[in-house]
């Protein structure tokens, strides 16, 4: 195998659309915003937690905060296995349009771990009513890695990196973890 990284099944893109539908089916009025926040927390909450995202997705540091760039891109003409399972509809709103997420299909959890569920879970539980304002403003807290990107470093539009996420003390357990991780991968070569 010429490879190693193929060895390690991720199933990043299922867990991605399949968190999106987790969130379209359970968080009231549920826009591009407040999507991209939920899947930001979720990202970032499992990188403090274990050293790795659920959905692989990169954020990068705009006004509004944190923007998983790939999928801003992909909102307008989804891939077929995203088309399959999500619909984005442009709805008017009184003081413009808002793009609303509808799922085309139920929930699926086979890929998802326990933790990764109970994140989601805790995120619909603290976010279930929110509006997308208090979404920015709890990206926009001090110390949180958008503000140290976007605010302290003046980095704006650049991507936010998930260590920032961990606290200092903790980051040399995490960069253990990274590279155990990366060993293990070495050796299955």
């Amino acid at each position: 195998m010429e490879n190693s990284e193929s060895l390690i099944i991720t199933h990043e893109r299922e867990k991605l659309i399949n968190a999106i539908v987790y969130f379209a089916k359970n968080i009231q009025f549920l826009g591009k915003v407040k999507l991209f926040k939920l899947l930001y927390f979720l990202d970032f909450d499992h990188y403090k937690e274990v050293g790795r995202s659920v959905t692989g997705l990169d954020y990068f540091a705009w006004k509004m905060g944190p923007v998983p760039v790939s999928l801003y891109k992909e909102v307008d003409m989804p891939e077929q296995d995203m088309a399959e399972k999500i619909e984005f509809i442009v709805k008017k709103v009184r003081n413009g349009d808002m793009l609303t997420v509808l799922p085309l299909c139920d929930f699926d959890q086979k890929h998802f771990t326990k933790r990764e569920l109970r994140i989601m879970q805790s995120l619909v539980d603290q976010y279930a009513n929110a509006r997308a304002e208090e979404m920015v403003e709890a990206t926009h807290l001090e110390n949180q890695p958008w503000h140290k990107v976007y605010i302290e470093e003046g980095n704006k539009q650049k991507i936010i990196p998930y260590k920032l996420s961990v606290r200092k003390q903790e980051l040399n357990e995490i960069n253990d973890l990274a590279n155990e991780r990366e060993e293990f991968i070495r050796h299955l070569s």
